[in-house]
């Protein structure tokens, strides 16, 4: 098997620190390119970000993603220049706009103008961290400051899923991490975005496509199935209604519907996708033995410049430990490690 570039991410409900902690560093051992921990209403990020980085030497780490409403401009710079010297230069920041339900019902932030406050964001924390002064709109007559750290070069990589905030990724972000998007409208969409970049940035590099399936892998293929079945209803049926606005979308919202209504009472672990949407669970997800799932993420390697499996929240660690075998960018043997589970440290 050749080696492909292939990253790893988890879902905002997956907050078991040990597991997050013990998956990054198997990812490390088994050549993954980028690890990127996710920030919802459960854990902090950065400081699980800081764990993982002590204990790995080689794979990128990023946050995927600080939300706009949580955390100032200068705060978002502060952390990422903070993050890129504890990484030793392999952090990604990683920003998006989240969703209405976790801006207002968490953060206590309306969400108004989601792609001009992240294109205002993104153009700030950039110009902070290349050293530039604070550009200040509410308080104009301040002396502006300039971040107390030496200017940082790193990748700012944009999530995005709706019309003007993939325009935003698309002319000012270095990478696109979009979520849930159906395998086979990937290319498609990816070749809208680099003609924005082409026309709005000629000189920039390339962006970096980061996509990539809801993934599980198991002795038991059915059980695999169950698991990713679970984690896709959850999120067009729980996680407000961008994921579901963006996968009906994508072509399919007789099944997103059929979804929804199979799932009157979602739970992450809990979901089911009836036989009628049975097309959605195959595009937005790989699933089964190791080898099904390897056979199933090839077609995404051609779909994604990285492409980054997603892991269900919740997976008992062996199931884990075999998805990211399964998943690997290089092959490696089948056997279990042993002695499992890392103790958090």
């Amino acid at each position: 098997m050749t080696s492909r570039r292939r990253g790893v991410g988890l879902t905002p409900m997956e907050t078991r620190r040990d597991v997050i902690v013990a998956a990054a560093v198997l990812a490390d051992e088994l050549g993954y390119e980028i690890f990127a921990v996710p920030e919802g209403w459960g854990l902090d990020s950065t400081p699980v970000l800081t764990e993982i980085a002590l204990r790995t030497s080689r794979i990128h780490l990023a946050s995927s993603v600080l939300s706009i409403w949580g955390r100032t401009p200068a705060t978002l710079a502060m952390t990422a220049a903070t993050l890129h010297q504890v990484c030793g230069g392999r952090y990604l920041l990683g920003v998006g706009a989240s969703t209405k339900a976790l801006a207002e019902g968490f953060h206590d932030t309306a969400f108004e103008h989601p792609a001009a406050r992240l294109r205002d964001t993104v153009t700030k924390v950039r110009a902070l961290l290349a050293g530039q002064p604070a550009r200040l709109d509410n308080a104009p007559a301040a002396r502006p400051l300039r971040l107390g750290q030496p200017p940082a070069e790193l990748p700012i990589w944009v999530a995005a899923l709706g019309h003007h905030t993939t325009r935003v990724a698309a002319e000012l972000g270095d990478g696109w991490i979009p979520a849930l998007v159906a395998r086979d409208y990937l290319p498609s969409w990816a070749a809208q975005l680099r003609q924005l970049r082409d026309a709005a940035a000629p000189d920039a590099q390339p962006l970096t496509v980061a996509a990539g399936p809801i993934t599980a892998a198991a002795e038991n293929a059915d059980a695999a199935r169950d698991i990713a079945a679970a984690c896709t209803a959850w999120y067009l049926g729980a996680m407000g209604e961008v994921y579901a606005r963006s996968v009906s979308g994508q072509g399919y919202a007789a099944q997103v519907q059929a979804i929804i209504a199979a799932n009157p009472r979602p739970s992450p672990r809990g979901g089911t996708i009836p036989p009628s949407a049975q097309v959605v669970l195959d595009q937005l997800a790989a699933y089964g033995t190791r080898e099904q799932v390897r056979e199933q993420l090839q077609p995404w390697d051609h779909a994604a410049d990285i492409v980054t499996i997603l892991l269900p929240p919740g997976m008992p660690w062996p199931d884990i430990e075999a998805t990211l075998v399964a998943a690997a960018p290089s092959a490696v043997p089948a056997t279990p490690r042993q002695p499992g589970l890392p103790a958090a440290g």
